[in-house]
């Protein structure tokens, strides 16, 4: 929470700029830039990845040129990304943004980042390579089902809410239970909501008209694949060493590419089903943003979008 003697209004302003993707949020941050004093902060854990260019809709040399980028191109594929990595990078980088005079403006996809920053996260324990491995081997023995019964013995509430047979989401309750004593569920309850030290304005850029995003992410999709997406991934695949559980390989439009070059799936289909994992992304982006984050809408397909934005942000940079 923050303190009763550092009043919002007298809190540096930062603004969020969230949308769901093929929404235009990198256009519609450069056209605030260009009018704004504002500093960029990318919010897509798909970005963070080196190499992983193509697929990631990533800002080009010559754009990140003249719009610089924070935290774009900080980890291997091999490498892992955490929300809470994310939001100890983002006030960093808007700390930094705040003492050069410019305002941080924080656009993206992501939107479990954008709640782990605006909301905080629980102080779960990391993730241990032997107490996975141990209970890997007791659900080997026993079955998810019998892993599952034990959690309800010492976390009811989380058992609760999985089924019996979700392995990934089983593991990590038990794990957090084994190293830490204490339950998954009383962790979160627990959890530190506070809110950074900032005034912020959030944004959502959502259409009036979902089929005219379908076209749009059919029509990127498909000038990816002609950028050359398959090839980018099979240099990753040589220089890098990937599996398919790897979060960069779980990545919408490198999953369904790895399938195709693993002989999972038929290449004749790869452009339907990279269609149709991005539209499902921006469904569950779409949610986010309606029930849990509930920025302020602007109609990205407005054709005064540009002219709407400049009005919101006049009125809230001083």
């Amino acid at each position: 929470m923050r303190s009763p003697a550092t009043p919002a209004a007298r809190l540096p302003p930062a603004i969020l700029l969230l949308g769901p993707t093929a929404s235009g949020k990198t256009m519609a941050a450069m056209a605030i830039a260009r009018r704004f004093p504002v500093e960029l902060i990318s919010v897509d854990s798909a970005q963070v990845f080196r190499g992983m260019d193509i697929g990631t809709a990533k800002p080009d040399a010559a754009t990140l040129a003249e719009f610089p980028h924070r935290l774009i191109d900080l980890i291997s594929p091999e490498e892992s990304y955490s929300a809470a990595r994310f939001r100890g990078d983002a006030l960093a980088a808007m700390a930094e943004a705040t003492a050069r005079g410019r305002v941080p403006l924080l656009v993206g996809g992501t939107m479990l980042y954008f709640k782990a920053l605006c909301e905080g996260l629980a102080d779960l324990p990391a993730a241990d390579p032997a107490t996975r491995a141990i209970i890997d081997r007791e659900a080997a023995a026993r079955g998810w089902p019998a892993l599952h019964a034990e959690l309800a013995a010492v976390d009811p509430s989380t058992a609760a809410r999985l089924h019996s047979t979700d392995a990934q989401r089983i593991q990590r309750a038990l794990e957090v239970f084994r190293r830490s004593g204490q339950p998954l569920s009383a962790l979160i309850a627990a959890a530190s909501h506070a809110s950074p030290p900032y005034r912020m304005l959030s944004i959502g850029l959502v259409p009036s008209d979902r089929s005219v995003l379908h076209r749009r992410i059919a029509d990127r999709f498909t000038a990816m694949l002609a950028a050359g997406l398959e090839g980018e991934v099979e240099s990753l695949r040589a220089r890098y060493r990937l599996h398919g559980g790897l979060s960069s390989m779980r990545c919408v439009g490198y999953r369904q590419v790895w399938e195709v070059q693993n002989g999972v799936a038929p290449r004749n289909e790869l452009r339907d089903r990279g269609i149709y994992a991005t539209r499902q992304l921006a469904k569950r982006q779409l949610t986010w943003i309606a029930n849990s984050l509930r920025p302020q809408i602007v109609d990205c397909l407005a054709p005064d979008l540009s002219a709407r934005l400049e009005r919101l942000l006049d009125l809230f940079i001083d």
